[in-house]
């Protein structure tokens, strides 16, 4: 019996290492993943934090005596635990480091936080068409060539494939589909040298063109695109540098899903005309008249990225935007219940309707889908049932602040749909500024 009560209290024992072993594990790799690597706040205002987590945070300042934690004024590094609520206060901008442990003994993550200056922008929320020219001709797809010598040919199969951007031909840099055609023409005969980026790669190689029976020119065998246009909205404006962001999606491709990086593009006044309704399956659609003049070219098209496309606004045409500046919201504050949009379905009326934010993932920096919103505004709905396509980019307004923008529509259920934070727009925008993408202010 004594031996069979040690065995049995052994393996009580190993059971119980193995639990807590993986039960530690499982609060590892959940507070790890859940928690950002990144956390931003404006300078001068308190900030609300709330992650409900066994951790203790370390803050770490190189600047003494300009942090606030929990109304107190900090003089050296400080242990908070993150099981509360707490309240950080900074009154310069800055970067701070806080080491986070587990129990307040495992070193688990180390997180940055941005301390931004307090800014306000315009939630614009006017439609506009974007036009866009592509960076290189993107290549849609291969297909055959009727050859004049009776045969069927596939020139480009297995050389060039979906989503290729052909930068130059024959040494000569490629912008539109006729250049494309012309300077295959000059010599057909030739294998045609093709200075081609797929992906972030950047590759050399040679396609023969072939003779079309048809049509009796000679061609790659290739499906291309080098621009489009569509509709869409502004969500906001920096009324010092003019920068705007819009969408909050990038604009992809229709055939590739890729996205289509720009060499040129211009925003452009639009009057909404008709609108069709969104229904189960079936996305809505604002349609509207494009006119392009010299008039009605409101702004540039600098970047197309996954959180939105930017470029400035024309100082000529700052008199068309409703220049009321709102704080912005950051994340951290952002709140389920009541919210408003900005939009424009009629005419180049800009309206308020009433959502409800039903759901937030926050600290996903990439993510055009942090926010679940539903419309909730009898007008709104009656006219569109929901979110249509041109409704991208609306701006979410919040407790006086802007904190996002209406980025997908659930096409099962048109009164739903996606929004991404004010904070991940400003955030590229600062980025593709700092790389040199952005005009400078």
């Amino acid at each position: 019996m004594g031996i069979k009560n040690k065995l049995r209290k052994k393996t009580v024992s190993t059971l119980l290492c193995f639990f807590l072993f993986f039960m530690i594990a499982g609060i590892i790799t959940i507070t790890f993943f859940s928690l950002p690597t990144e956390l931003r706040m404006t300078a001068g205002k308190n900030h609300r934090f709330q992650f409900n987590v066994p951790l203790q945070a370390k803050i770490m300042s190189e600047k003494q005596g300009v942090l606030k934690v929990n109304d107190k004024p900090v003089t050296e590094n400080i242990n908070i635990s993150l099981r509360e609520p707490f309240f950080i206060e900074s009154s310069e901008t800055g970067t701070l480091d806080v080491q986070l442990h587990l129990f307040g003994i495992i070193p688990l993550k180390k997180v940055t936080v941005d301390i931004i200056p307090d800014m306000k922008i315009i939630p614009c929320g006017k439609t506009v068409a974007v036009r866009i020219q592509t960076d290189g001709i993107m290549v849609l797809g291969t297909g055959v060539v009727n050859g004049a010598d009776g045969k069927i040919h596939e020139p480009s199969k297995g050389i060039l494939q979906s989503g290729d951007l052909i930068l130059a031909l024959n040494g000569e840099e490629i912008h539109t589909t006729q250049q494309l055609i012309e300077t295959i023409a000059q010599s057909p005969t030739k294998p045609a040298k093709m200075k081609v980026k797929r992906e972030n790669e950047i590759i050399e190689t040679w396609v023969q063109p072939v003779k079309s029976e048809d049509e009796k020119t000679y061609k790659l065998g290739i499906w291309v695109r080098d621009s489009t246009q569509g509709i869409g909205t502004i969500t906001y404006i920096d009324p010092i540098t003019m920068r705007y962001g819009a969408l909050g999606h990038g604009i992809t491709d229709i055939d590739t899903k890729q996205i289509m990086p720009v060499r040129k593009g211009t925003i452009m006044e639009t009057e909404i005309t008709s609108i069709r309704k969104g229904e189960k399956g079936t996305p809505g659609e604002l349609s509207g008249t494009i006119i392009e003049t010299a008039e009605t070219i409101l702004g540039s098209v600098e970047v197309n990225t996954n959180q939105g496309i930017f470029g400035v606004i024309e100082p000529t045409q700052r008199n068309k935007i409703q220049d009321i500046a709102f704080p912005i919201g950051l994340q951290h504050e952002v709140e389920e219940g009541p919210a408003t949009i900005r939009t424009n379905i009629s005419g180049d009326k800009i309206e308020e309707f009433t959502i409800e934010i039903q759901k937030i993932t926050r600290y996903n920096d990439n993510s055009a889908k942090g926010m679940i919103i539903k419309i909730t505004d009898s007008h709104l709905l009656n006219e569109t049932n929901g979110i249509v396509q041109g409704m991208s980019g609306s701006p979410i307004l919040q407790n006086g602040k802007i904190i996002g923008a209406v980025t997908h529509v659930f096409v099962q259920e048109p009164s739903k749909g996606y929004g991404i934070f004010i904070e991940n727009m400003l955030k590229k925008e600062k980025e593709l500024a700092n790389n040199g993408n952005m005009p400078s202010s």
